[in-house]
């Protein structure tokens, strides 16, 4: 398996999805050798092998900081010497290294690639070695772009993973379909295998912090409806779409605080957005969190809200509905697929957005009934689902390169 990032040295969802496929596998009977592009501790992953590609700390996977598909070639990592500089590219490059002396004495029965980011290192397997190569699409560089053109470098990476890969899984219909429509790939090479809720969430003995977000309780005591949406503060979030669904949405009830949690490059102009709209007074930025103060700030919701421009799945929404809250998801996100009771619009219908917070915030019954739905529904889907498809797959594309 060759991945980007696992928990804790995350910064979003791939991490979480990773290890938690990488467990249900394991469970299933899976061996499994798991290249990461750094080095460092990974506690509770003892059901299988960690494999480091560089010596690397983990902030510098990315060349420095959070990824920017626009810096992919900036270099910005002093390596050893002080003298020399690293990009993405350069640590993709040590990555691919690794993986071709690792697989000189090893013989995997297949590779399972998470994005771009190690797609190279897929194709490396197969063309060299003639290892059945599995890419699996979380996200495309449409996405991250918000729909936009994005980096022609990242996708023609893409489009290289995706051509040669044996079996392409996406983690949604609608990530499918960009691929098929975008890149051009057939239908039946690509299968859908959706994502489900960290297993943490049910085994941690988590319990609301009630010291945590004492000012936001307060509020909440005094008639206040909580509003939040957690991620990357980057275009593919919409997160100005909500800013100004927010502004219409206040101006008809006040009694209303929304909550932005996380961080990014967009975080200065979503501020001074806030601003200029006047509505500083009922929005928080919390900046990057995560662990208790992240599930805190679910448990302290009325309402979460995902308003990304395209999100092929969003791990987010099945946290909020864990935490009981009632969702409002883009009808571009792929757990709007999964979670039926959810409300949903398109991510630049401002108004219809400001309706629907309106309407769970003034009818009681109304939240409690979506809240009570929707956890009903992400209860149905588990990872032990996803490994018993992903192990369909590799078993299939074995027998194939077998024969």
């Amino acid at each position: 398996m060759l991945g980007w990032e696992l928990p804790p040295h995350n910064s979003g969802g791939l991490g979480v999805a990773c290890l938690n496929m990488a467990r249900a596998l394991a469970r299933e009977g899976a061996s499994i050798d798991f290249v990461i592009p750094y080095s460092a501790g990974h506690p509770q992953t003892d059901f299988m092998n960690i494999l480091s590609a560089t010596s690397l700390d983990p902030i510098f996977r990315y060349g420095g900081g959070s990824y920017e598909s626009p810096r992919v070639l900036e270099k910005n990592i002093p390596t050893g010497n002080k003298k020399d500089f690293m990009s993405i590219r350069d640590v993709q490059k040590e990555y691919c290294k690794f993986v071709k002396k690792y697989l000189s004495t090893h013989t995997p029965d297949v590779i399972h690639a998470h994005d771009w980011l190690t797609y190279e290192a897929g194709v490396l397997a197969k063309k060299e070695f003639g290892i059945p190569f599995i890419a699996h699409v979380h996200a495309t560089e449409y996405d991250r772009s918000g729909m936009n053109r994005g980096n022609p470098l990242i996708h023609e990476i893409e489009y290289e993973g995706l051509m040669l890969a044996d079996k392409i899984i996406a983690v949604s219909e609608a990530t499918k379909r960009i691929i098929h429509e975008k890149y051009k790939i057939p239908l039946n090479k690509i299968d859908v295998v959706y994502n489900s809720l960290d297993e943490n969430y049910n085994i941690d003995g988590y319990f609301f912090n009630q010291e945590t977000y004492k000012y936001i309780k307060t509020l909440k005591s005094s008639g206040y409806t909580i509003i939040s949406t957690v991620g990357r503060f980057t275009i593919q979030k919409g997160l100005h779409y909500l800013m100004e669904a927010a502004a219409l949405a206040i101006s008809k009830n006040p009694k209303l605080l929304f909550i932005f949690a996380g961080d990014g490059e967009e975080r200065n102009s979503l501020i001074a957005l806030a601003a200029e709209l006047g509505i500083m007074k009922n929005v928080i930025f919390t900046g990057f969190i995560r662990g208790q103060k992240l599930r805190d700030i679910y448990s302290i919701s009325d309402i979460f809200v995902m308003s990304s421009i395209s999100e092929p799945f969003g791990l987010t929404a099945l946290e909020a509905a864990h935490h009981q809250d009632a969702l409002i998801l883009t009808k571009q996100s792929g757990v709007s697929e999964v979670i039926k009771s959810a409300f949903t619009y398109d991510f630049w219908d401002e108004k219809k957005l400001a309706d629907e917070i309106l309407a769970i915030a003034s009818q009681p019954k109304l939240k409690k009934s979506l809240q009570n739905n929707i956890r009903n529904e992400y209860r149905k889907i588990s990872w032990g689902q996803v490994a018993k498809k992903c192990l369909e797959i590799y078993n299939k594309n074995i027998k194939r390169k077998r024969n």
